[in-house]
């Protein structure tokens, strides 16, 4: 005999998780064991689909764990993420690949620190500057941070192309791991200072509208499954992306651009979720937020692709190129100085926001029109 107060057993999700969050990695996946190629206009625009979802399920997830654990850990959950899957794929592209994907872990890393510090930072301000007008951030937390990333970029991507050891503007072996043991050691110390020693120097600043910091944060359970959910978004993202290269290469070619602008779009598609967070972020008034997930995951592409590549180099079948062009170098530069006077204020407008996506532009014209 049924008890008098017993009811029907069911299962609810918790409110941090809805429906669309669990399918998108789901479906992201799925397609990706299903599929054998991006082409076709009924599969272009089903990956497309997927690869959207994913992108905006992979933010809520990042937002949840980030609300659970608080700054400055949820953005540098997020960007390590979706740096090691990267660093997975230009790996395995580049043990595969011939002597044409020599430079593929030079023009990733160097098209990562483009987008996040001119196109994600200048995106950031101006969204954030026509709302807030003025947004606030903290000095002692953008600037060292930018300061150890004009350093590894220096020493990986410019070095190279001046040294003599070796022919071209490679590294020679020693080199290749002493910059990798180097570039390590730097970014260890960047989240050693972010998560333990100076957290407090990468807080959103004290006053800033935070709509959503005053809601309960998620439970640890939760908070675990949207680590999962995350990881499986980003292999969807990362995953698809490379589904839609050989679309992408036809495209290129047909527009007749040079077969670099490839890695650039790609690497454009891999980091759509850390951009769509941090605009987010600048939006609510949390431009410390936005930095955060930009110069850390600018970090995070060099301390741990160089490493990486450094070790397995020995594999691949042809030496690896790092050394920049003329051009690259150029705009390489530009992008620190720019940067440099951009934060070392405090403060910013849309102005800054706009010099940077002018910047960004720029970039974009040239891996087109060299």
């Amino acid at each position: 005999m049924q008890a008098k107060n017993s009811r029907p057993m069911s299962f609810r999700l918790p409110a941090a998780l809805p429906l669309w969050t669990l399918l998108a990695p789901v479906a992201a996946i799925g397609a990706l064991l299903g599929l054998a190629d991006g082409s076709g206009a009924l599969v272009l625009s089903l990956v497309s689909a997927l690869l959207i979802g994913a992108v905006l399920a992979a933010v809520h997830h990042a937002e949840v764990v980030a609300h659970r654990v608080g700054e400055p850990y949820g953005s540098l959950v997020l960007a390590v993420a979706v740096t090691i899957i990267e660093v997975a794929l230009i790996v395995s592209l580049m043990l595969a690949g011939g002597e044409a994907t020599n430079t593929l872990a030079r023009d990733t890393v160097f098209s990562a620190i483009m987008i996040v510090c001119n196109g994600v930072l200048g995106l950031c301000i101006l969204v954030g500057g026509l709302r807030h007008q003025v947004l606030a951030f903290r000095v002692e937390g953008t600037s060292p941070t930018l300061a150890v990333l004009a350093a590894l970029s220096v020493l990986t991507l410019v070095l190279p192309a001046f040294t003599t050891s070796s022919a071209g503007p490679t590294f020679s072996r020693s080199q290749l791991l002493f910059a990798g043991v180097v570039s390590l050691v730097l970014y260890g110390a960047f989240v050693f200072v972010q998560a333990v020693r100076h957290r407090d120097y990468f807080l959103p600043v004290a006053g800033m509208d935070d709509q959503d910091i005053h809601a309960d944060p998620p439970s640890w359970r939760v908070a675990g499954l949207s680590v999962m959910l995350l990881l499986g978004c980003l292999v969807g993202v990362v995953g698809l992306a490379k589904l839609l290269a050989p679309t992408i290469e036809r495209g290129v070619h047909a527009i007749g651009a040079p077969p670099s602008l490839v890695g650039v779009i790609v690497a454009l598609l891999v980091l759509l979720p850390e951009t769509l967070a941090a605009v987010r972020a600048a939006l609510h008034n949390r431009l410390q937020t936005s930095l955060n997930l930009a110069l850390g995951s600018g970090l995070a592409s060099i301390g741990l692709t160089i490493p990486t590549v450094a070790v397995l180099s020995p594999f691949f079948p042809h030496s690896l190129v790092l050394g920049l062009t003329p051009v690259s170098m150029v705009l390489l530069f530009l992008t620190f100085v720019v940067g440099g006077l951009t934060l070392a204020g405090g403060r910013a407008t849309v102005l800054q926001g706009a010099v940077h996506l002018v910047v960004f532009v720029v970039f974009l014209f040239l891996a087109i029109v060299p």
